[in-house]
């Protein structure tokens, strides 16, 4: 039963970088070269309409939501969430198809690090199951202490600028997704119930309320400084916020004592992992920009 979670989890991961790759070819491809405005957006959206690759992207994106739900439906937060995290792997395996760029030998071995990192990580951790939905009380005081830290974050965020911003920016992101997820669960949890049960709780449009804040400080965190500065933060925060959210509301456990000397060298993989992928996909200008079949980057219309 545990292959299916995490098969589910890496499908939906492959998916969800796949849909950026996807949107981010079309993107550079059809870049318009008029200054930016609402015309200017509406003009560029119907162009990427037409544009299958975009598209394909879109659907993706929609398959990823679906099998993220279907694998919280059959397994614990604390172990799909997590597992997210190849994510930034697979984007730079489809991206450097798509593009024709290979990865170099930093980029292996971040690889490498976030790959092992991640397996020592949940296997020294052993996520365990636990219930289906959460109480009201337990959502009541979890869901509150995770507001308070999203709010603390940002806060704290506007007293500093440069990578620090953007690294409490991703944090506040991490915490943001983490609580999405888990209403996630609880949504498709009751979805055994009929989707009339489904659709008369607080659930799903609490989680599409959360999934949009998460969205919007994504984007916040991006502007505040490079990926490098967002990326660790946002991968180790939605993990460790997952596994906590795991035990407050549904009485999923980890295993503790010796295991967590084991765990911990598993996060800081993960976390140098993160930087290394980071960097890879923030540093050089044409690493997403078509290649022509010679090799050279196709000039987008901005050029």
């Amino acid at each position: 039963m545990l292959a299916l979670p995490v098969g589910l989890a890496l499908c939906s991961a492959l998916a969800n970088a796949a849909s950026s790759v996807l949107q981010r070819r079309a993107a550079a491809v059809d870049t318009p070269a008029e200054p930016g405005g609402p015309g200017t957006l509406l003009r560029g959206l119907r162009r990427l309409l037409r544009r299958p690759d975009w598209l394909a992207g879109v659907a993706l994106l929609m398959l990823s939501a679906v099998m993220q739900g279907w694998a919280l439906a059959v397994g614990s937060l604390s172990l799909v969430q997590p597992l997210l995290a190849t994510e930034l792997l697979f984007t730079l395996i489809v991206g450097g198809l798509v593009f024709r760029r290979r990865p170099g030998g930093r980029t292996w071995l971040a690889f490498v690090a976030l790959a092992v990192g991640l397996a020592v990580f949940l296997l020294s951790a052993a996520p365990r199951p636990g219930r289906d939905d959460a109480t009201s009380r337990a959502w009541l005081m979890a869901g509150g202490v995770a507001c308070a830290v999203v709010l603390l974050l940002v806060l704290a965020a506007r007293t500093v600028r440069g990578p620090a911003r953007a690294a409490l920016l991703g944090l506040a992101s991490a915490v943001s997704f983490a609580t999405t997820a888990a209403l996630l669960k609880e949504s498709v949890g009751r979805l055994r119930l009929g989707p009339g049960v489904m659709f008369s709780h607080w659930s799903p449009y609490a989680t599409a309320a959360a999934g949009l804040v998460a969205f919007l400080l994504l984007q916040s965190a991006l502007g505040a400084g490079s990926l490098a500065a967002s990326q660790p933060a946002l991968t180790l925060g939605d993990a460790l916020t997952s596994v906590a959210l795991g035990w407050a509301l549904f009485e999923e456990s980890v295993q503790l004592g010796l295991r967590m000397i084991p765990e911990a060298i598993g996060i800081v993989l993960i976390g140098a992992g993160s930087i290394g992928l980071a960097n890879t996909l923030s540093a050089g200008r044409g690493w997403d920009a078509p290649a022509e079949p010679d090799g050279s980057e196709v000039r987008t219309r901005r050029e």
